[in-house]
């Protein structure tokens, strides 16, 4: 029986694993030197100033919201195809969000349905607070582009870059926050490299990097230069903000610190899978991921879309894909079509762009030691599922 193929997979090895050993036999399992070790490792990669690394990147962006001073009556607009963690950290501050719909070619947000919106919002006086480009499957959107607007219509920018770890805009690394206020990534196993559990919040403003490292650790300081009292006692410290308890573990760190290390060398391997990819399926009727020249994507995940008039058979491919013992995936449902967003009043049609997108949409398996006989096989499994399902 052919073993089940992820849509993604962590790839572990030795020297991971001793990274991890070395600091269950050290006197620190939470907060040693590991944590800041990671943080200025990452910073150094990304050209970023500061980094705060968070046990997710949920806690990320929750956090971010908060440094920017995200709260009740302030709205934060992102793009409905994202993990409902972006929008939910920002109703978590007590604000109201919004959706721009995507561009349905690169799946990222739209920059001209977003000024459109900034244009109707200007008039209305209901401008956002803070803007969340979401780099879905790894590729940046177009950032200084977002930053004009930003410099023009007086909002935050923060980057969902949970996908993105790796990639590249224009010359700068994804995280550089040449463009943003803050960069967000994720660490989760199925990510480009891995912690467990895990994420890091990159900034150049040493004030919002203060504000961050305080709320990930319930608002608690022992800095002498943070706190109120003036010299203090040794083992004094001070609650100045409610916080939360956000922080990541040495031990996450140094798996984080070792898989860095190979970051290059996966998104390479990952470039060459989505090249065997739009090869292989250039004669099928599919849509693959289009790449802009300014970005260099991660390629975290690569999606497909079915052309428009096989969209109704989507649903059959995938559970015929599944049976084969693939690990198709779908990302995302659009947020607002949740529940929950249904009881904040959002409706369907909301974002056509998105909607067309979701009906549409398989994210193939796509992980750094994925082999060629095993992407052979999903095509091939492919090509037979729309030709059955059609036929059907």
């Amino acid at each position: 029986m052919r073993d089940f193929i992820p849509y993604g997979r962590q790839s572990i090895e030795q020297e991971d694993i001793d990274a991890v050993i070395d600091v269950l036999k050290s006197d620190f399992l939470t907060q040693g030197a590991k944590v800041p070790e990671f943080e200025v490792a990452m910073a150094s990669y990304c050209g970023a100033q500061h980094a705060v690394a968070v046990n997710s990147a949920t806690s990320g962006l929750h956090i971010a919201y908060l440094a920017l001073g995200v709260k009740e009556g302030d709205c934060v607009w992102t793009s409905p195809i994202t993990f409902v963690a972006t929008s939910n950290a920002a109703l978590m501050c007590g604000a109201s969000v919004d959706f721009v719909d995507i561009d349905p070619a690169t799946f990222n947000m739209c920059l001209d349905s977003l000024e459109r919106q900034l244009v109707e919002a200007s008039v209305s006086g209901h401008l956002p607070k803070v803007v969340v480009p979401v780099h879905m499957a790894g590729q940046s959107c177009d950032m200084q582009r977002l930053a004009g607007l930003a410099s023009k219509y007086g909002f935050f920018i923060v980057e969902d870059a949970s996908h993105a770890v790796g990639g590249s805009y224009k010359f700068n690394k994804v995280g550089s926050c040449a463009f943003s206020d803050i960069t967000v990534f994720s660490f989760h196993p199925v990510k480009i490299i891995t912690t467990g559990e895990g994420g890091m919040a990159l900034t150049n403003d040493r004030v919002l990097a203060d504000k961050m490292a305080l709320l990930r650790s319930h608002g608690v300081t022992r800095d002498a230069s943070q706190l109120e009292k003036s010299n203090p006692d040794l083992w004094y410290y001070e609650q100045l903000d409610l916080g939360y308890n956000y922080r990541m573990t040495d031990i996450a760190a140094a798996l984080g610190i070792s898989q860095l290390q190979r970051l290059d060398q996966f998104v390479s391997s990952r470039h060459k899978i989505a090249k065997r990819y739009d090869e292989s399926l250039a004669n099928l009727p599919v849509i693959t991921p289009a790449q802009n020249e300014y970005a260099i994507s991660s390629y975290h995940l690569y999606i497909i879309q079915l052309q428009h008039e096989l969209a109704d058979i989507r649903g059959h491919v995938f559970d015929y894909l599944r049976s084969a013992g693939i690990g198709v995936n779908l990302h995302y449902i659009p947020v607002y079509l949740q529940p929950y967003y249904a009881r904040l009043g959002f409706t369907p049609g909301y974002c056509p762009n998105a909607e067309r997108y979701y009906e549409q949409c398989i994210s193939l398996p796509m992980f750094t030691e994925f082999r060629k006989e095993q992407q052979e096989f999903v095509v091939d499994r492919i090509a037979c599922g729309i030709e059955k399902c059609v036929s059907q």
